[in-house]
Order: structure tokens, then C-alpha cells, then sequence
């Protein structure tokens, strides 16, 4: 059971569960992988979640991801000042030709998109100023791999 299954139901929990998965598998598709631009934020690498064998495997994934060409992970430490994605977490969704981009909000029970141009634009500009806020992948990646030997 998740932390997150007491607000929500097993069957709405799996069915997230199948789609990240689905998703992850896309970033290693040897066709057409998926791009990922992820930043994190510092507490989420630290947050105590599983075991410490557990907490030490998704970390070890974290750096496996970025060492692929079409992967960048960014973390965002309280140090390096504000922000303006600090209201929460989201994902801006970029299909190319196929469709617009749109912005997914999850939240407690369920998840938005967000598809206005105007709505879009805003989000793109808050990814803009997190990268410019975040640690460079290469310092990134310094500290997830200090991260393991603690």
C-alpha cells in the first residue's frame, strides 16, 4: 500500500502505477525514446520512504537515467534561493508536430490538463526559471552519487 492509497482507492493507485510505469519504459525505447527533463527537489532524495536497500535502488536508478542521452535531471536545494515553481509540482508535456503541449497537474484524487496556450506559456516559464535555480545535471548527479554513500 502506498502513503497515498488512504485518499484514494487501490484500483485508482494501480491504474497510476501501470501509467509511470508505461512511461518509464518509453525514456529506454530504442525507437523513439521519450526526452525527460526532470528537476528535483533536494528533500524529495532525502525523504525516508521504504528501506534503506530501497532508498539506495532509486537512487542508483536516478544516475543510471541520467547517463542517458536523452534524460537531464536538475535537483533544486533550498541554498540556491527561490524559485518560482514553489506552489507544487508539474509536468509540461511537449508532443512536437503530433499535438499542443499541455501541463499535467496531479493532485490528491485525480490529475488536470492543462491545455490554453496562456496556461501552457506560464508553466513553460516557471521549467525555465527552475532549470535556470537548479544545480547543472553534472552537479546533480555529484550529489545524488554522495547521496548513496551516506
Amino acid at each position: 500500500m502506498t502513503a497515498h492509497s488512504r485518499w484514494i482507492s487501490q484500483a485508482q493507485v494501480e491504474r497510476f502505477v501501470a501509467f509511470r510505469m508505461a512511461r518509464s519504459r518509453r525514456l529506454t525505447d530504442p525507437e523513439r525514446p521519450l526526452e525527460l527533463h526532470a528537476m528535483i527537489a533536494e528533500a524529495a532524495l532525502r525523504l525516508a520512504v521504504g528501506s534503506t536497500d530501497v532508498r539506495r535502488e532509486q537512487l542508483q536508478h536516478l544516475l543510471r537515467l541520467a547517463e542517458l542521452p536523452n534524460v537531464t535531471i536538475q535537483v533544486v536545494r533550498p541554498e540556491d534561493g527561490p524559485h518560482a515553481a514553489l506552489d507544487g509540482r508539474f509536468a509540461t508535456l511537449d508532443f512536437g508536430d503530433a499535438a499542443r503541449p499541455v501541463v499535467y497537474l496531479e493532485h490528491k484524487d485525480g490529475a488536470v490538463y492543462l491545455q490554453s496556450p496562456d496556461q501552457v506559456q506560464t508553466y513553460t516559464m516557471v521549467a525555465t526559471d527552475l532549470a535556470q535555480v537548479a544545480m547543472s545535471p553534472e552537479r546533480s548527479r555529484e550529489l545524488i552519487a554522495a547521496s548513496l554513500a551516506q
